[in-house]
């Protein structure tokens, strides 16, 4: 790492990217050169070329830990997404392989028993061994993923919960090595790739751990995990300066994080601005990028350009045909972004794509098209020739089970389906604007008034209905209280503060009275408690959202708002007078 590290640190960062275009003939595999080629193979990746990628990396991979992590990355990546049983069990196999590649370049014991060592000893056998942890704790965080979806008992899911936590005190270990060691390797550039890859984990350990409720971190704390929002997300920052192989990783998890974490287990204050500008320079760099377009999109789409986010996703569609797992993600958005519009014909078509194509969840993507079928004329779904009561019917026998457990957003799909179980169905009320409610769509929507208006004018029209029924059903109260819900929200969001706090009263007034949908309280005090802050009145603000935290359990996506307790009270404990 002597004159030629040298140069390649005299060069800029497009440079030092763009050299990896092409694949180099490695005639010896050493760290840097081992760094370079898997480089080559992200940028492959990042250019639709997924074959080509596993072709470059494949000759090293039981002999280089770093092709070792890149090839076993993206075939854990393509199982993660196909959900295929055959691809989930080919990275399995792999990546046990890849552990055992970079198990032959750690250290016999602990990093944290040899940090004199690797402080004292500066050598090319040093540089392999920080290398080493760093890749084997990213292996063993894709084997927990793996593990929690091969199997379906609690077993599987305690023994990912251990690699996990293998992994992040690995992390730990090489933050404390980083720390230590900065100012005696700064200037070498293996230094600098492995500062980049503690940045990654460091920081998305403490940002993923800092969304966790109260209760779950208090028992996390026990064994060990911690997470600092603020001190994850300057690693990330930091992590995407420069030209590590990581830099890219960095950038994609934050992108994560601004643009989905943010939305639907957060309180939706995702900072767009920066994810634009993290974006900006990955659009020159990767224009026909299938991952690089759906961030695109998926950007134009949070800030109401939903026209603009339709394109995105179809240019992505239309930009590999590989990997369809991508497409998938696509028509996920599509159909969201069509519902927003109240499009239903292009949401039902979308949704039908999903049910036909994707393995992810049957049950969401069947009773999505039955919920969109139910929002449209007898006309509309004749045309279709769907039989929305069978569908309905189907949901429950679609159930998935994830570590013994069922999924939460399915258990909910399969509770409110069961309306139609009877040989007299009772027709759900507004379901696909409730599951819109569900996946944070309301927080998109209100960056367009037109469409806002919109969505008020169909919720009106069901309110009017359900006041017109001259025979009520069981349901009747539930129903109510849900229009009355999504009414306030659409008021909220439209500024009309003091009629969407009627609407919200109206539910928690009708508690007694609900029989089924239990979940519309909890989640009503903390809309109510956001829309107090809106107001300036964190005091009031703070009472709604721990009593939506504390008095209630065992109702349909409780987890999912206690996440979103949790990050909407930690903003308005560090900025009370924030909007929502």
């Amino acid at each position: 790492m002597d004159v030629t590290e040298e140069t390649a640190r005299a060069e800029d960062e497009d440079h030092f990217e763009d050299a990896y275009d092409r694949i180099p003939t490695a005639c010896r595999m050493d760290l840097q050169s081992a760094i370079q080629e898997t480089q080559c193979a992200l940028n492959l990746v990042l250019n639709n070329k997924f074959s080509e990628a596993l072709d470059l990396l494949k000759p090293w991979w039981r002999d280089s830990m770093y092709h070792a992590l890149g090839y076993s990355s993206i075939l854990v990546m393509q199982a993660a997404m196909t959900f295929e049983h055959k691809d989930i069990q080919i990275a399995m196999a792999t990546i046990k392989e890849a552990l055992h590649t970079c198990q032959r370049f750690r250290k016999k014991n602990s990093v944290v028993g040899s940090l004199s060592s690797l402080i004292s000893r500066q050598s090319n056998l040093q540089e392999e061994e920080m290398h080493a942890e760093l890749c084997y704790a990213e292996c063993l965080l894709q084997k927990a993923t793996l593990t929690f979806v091969q199997d379906e008992n609690m077993i599987s899911f305690i023994k990912g919960g251990i690699k996990i936590r293998s992994s992040h005190q690995i992390y730990k270990d090489c933050h404390n090595v980083l720390n230590v060691t900065h100012d005696l390797t700064s200037q070498s550039d293996s230094h600098r790739q492995f500062e980049g890859g503690v940045k990654l984990g460091i920081g998305s350990f403490n940002l993923m751990l800092s969304l966790l409720p109260q209760r779950i971190l208090r028992l996390l704390e026990f064994i060990g995990f911690s997470g600092n929002r603020e001190f994850g997300l300057s690693q990330l920052r930091e992590g995407t300066s420069g030209s590590t192989l990581r830099s890219i990783l960095c950038t994609l998890t934050l992108l994560f994080y601004h643009t989905y974490i943010t939305l639907v287990l957060g309180s939706g204050e995702g900072n767009l601005a920066e994810a634009e500008a993290l974006l900006e320079p990955y659009r020159h760099k990767y224009p026909k990028g299938a991952i690089i377009q759906f961030y695109s999109a998926r950007l134009a789409a949070l800030r109401g350009h939903f026209e603009k986010a339709c394109a995105g996703y179809q240019e992505c569609v239309s930009s590999q045909q590989e990997w369809k797992q991508i497409h998938h993600l696509c028509y996920w958005e599509l159909m969201w972004t069509h519902t927003y519009q109240q499009d239903w014909l292009q949401a039902y078509r979308f949704a039908d794509l999903l049910c036909r194509e994707s393995r992810w969840s049957k049950a969401i993507y069947v009773y999505q098209k039955a919920a969109i079928l139910s929002m449209m004329s007898a006309e509309d779904v004749d045309k279709t020739g769907e039989d929305v009561v069978e569908l309905f019917r189907q949901v429950e026998a679609l159930k998935q089970r994830l570590a013994g457990k069922s999924i939460p957003t399915e258990k909910f799909a399969v509770r409110k389906s069961r309306r139609y179980k009877t040989s007299t169905p009772v027709p759900l009320v507004l379901p696909a604007l409730e599951m819109m409610y569900v996946w944070s769509g309301f927080t998109i929507v209100a960056k367009r008034v037109d469409c806002s208006e919109a969505l008020l004018v169909t919720i009106e029209a069901a309110e009017e209905q359900l006041r017109r029924d001259s025979q009520p059903s069981e349901f009747h109260v539930d129903d109510g209280c849900l229009v009355q819900m999504l009414k306030g929200l659409c008021l909220k969001h439209a500024g009309r503060l003091m009629q969407a706090e009627l609407c919200f009263t109206h539910v928690l007034s009708s508690e007694n009275r609900i029989r089924y949908d239990h979940y519309l309280v909890p989640f009503t005090l903390y809309e109510l408690a956001l829309l107090y802050r809106q107001q300036g009145d964190a005091a009031k603000a703070l009472a709604f959202m721990e009593k939506a935290k504390s008095n209630y359990k065992d109702y349909s996506m409780e987890s999912r708002l206690h996440f979103r307790i949790h990050a909407a009270l930690n903003s308005l404990r560090s900025s009370p007078a924030a909007s929502p």
